[in-house]
Order: C-alpha cells, then structure tokens, then sequence
C-alpha cells in the first residue's frame, strides 16, 4: 500500500489528512464565504495536492513524483474542500436570506414558498 501512497500509512494520515485535510477544510470555507463558485475549490485542490506532495518528500522522505500518491492527496483535498464548501454555501443562503430559503439537510436550502391550505 506504501507503493500506491508513496509514504507511509502514519505519514500520510498526519500530512494528508490532518495538515491538507485541515488547509482544504479551511480553502472550502473562504470559498464559499466569499461566494466564489464551486469550481474553484478543483484548482486550489490541485495546488494543495502538490504541496502535500512536497511537504511528504520534504519532511518525511516520501516519493515527490507518485502519480498515484498525488492523484489520491488530491482526491480526499478536493473531497474536503467540497464538503466544506457546501456545508458553507448551505448555512450562509439561509443566514443571508431567512425570508427566500430554510435549510433543507447539511447541503442543501429549500426556497420558502406561499403558504397554501393543505401545508398547514
């Protein structure tokens, strides 16, 4: 499995998931609190990718040019960076507009409609 990382097993929970999972974490929240569109978070994704790449060559002596280790960084970046965006988006629709939308779920909003006899 080392082979498919490029690192170690602790190495990658410590630097991807922990220290990128973290930074795309925080990537997917300033991205939606600025309202920027969802694709953005693909190319800043990629850009964290690589320095997770890096910081695992750098520090801990892990292989810098795995395909295969930085197509799975980035993955799990982007998945985070992703979730976090939406979970944003969702909570700042309803904050921003309570009178147009109520929350709907952890993703999603709902536009309040007229309120008709059978709703009641």
């Amino acid at each position: 499995m080392s082979e498919l990382l490029g690192t170690t097993w602790p190495v990658f929970i410590a630097v991807t998931l922990v220290l990128a999972g973290g930074a795309a974490w925080m990537t997917g929240q300033a991205l939606a609190n600025r309202w920027r569109p969802a694709w953005q978070v693909a190319g800043y994704s990629l850009l964290l990718g690589l320095a997770d790449r890096f910081i695992t060559y750098a520090l801990f002596g892990g292989e810098l040019l795995s395909v295969t280790g930085y197509l799975i960084d980035t993955a799990i970046i982007m998945a985070v960076a992703l979730v976090c965006y939406r979970l944003t988006k969702a909570g700042n629709m309803v904050a921003q507009y309570p009178w147009i939308y109520r929350r709907e779920g952890l993703f999603s909003w709902r536009e309040i409609g007229p309120q008709r006899a059978d709703d009641a």
